[in-house]
């Protein structure tokens, strides 16, 4: 199995700035593809950001200029850093990877999320 942990949620003003980590640990032999999504109260799942083994990237419309996605394959981790937040930015916040195993099993796999709250 793969299992994902996000940290670095929390509160905070509008303007200021987050940074999430996505950690991987299994028994992996490589993690792919990548991403971020979000689900704000009341409303549905939606995607943020992705980002491909090889570094290539794609953010939704609304956080454009205002996120950065980014990761480090020798440490099976992923990070979004998150600037100039707004109060509609508050979610909770999943990491999700394709990975593939030792035993060459794939896995797309989820994690439990992270809230994130942006004050007003």
């Amino acid at each position: 199995q793969v299992q994902l942990v996000e940290s670095g949620g929390g509160l905070v003003q509008a303007g200021g700035s987050l940074r999430l980590s996505c950690a991987a640990s299994g028994n992996i032999l490589r993690v792919n593809d990548m991403g971020w999504y979000r689900q704000g109260s009341g409303k549905q799942r939606e995607l943020v950001a992705t980002i491909t083994r090889a570094g290539s990237t794609n953010y939704a419309d609304s956080v454009k200029g205002r996120f950065t996605i980014s990761r480090d394959n020798a440490k099976n981790t992923m990070y979004l850093q998150m600037n100039s937040l707004k109060p509609e930015d508050t979610a909770v916040y999943y990491c999700t990877a394709k990975a593939r195993t030792m035993s060459l099993l794939l896995y797309d796999s989820w994690g439990q999320g992270t809230q994130v709250t942006v004050s007003s």
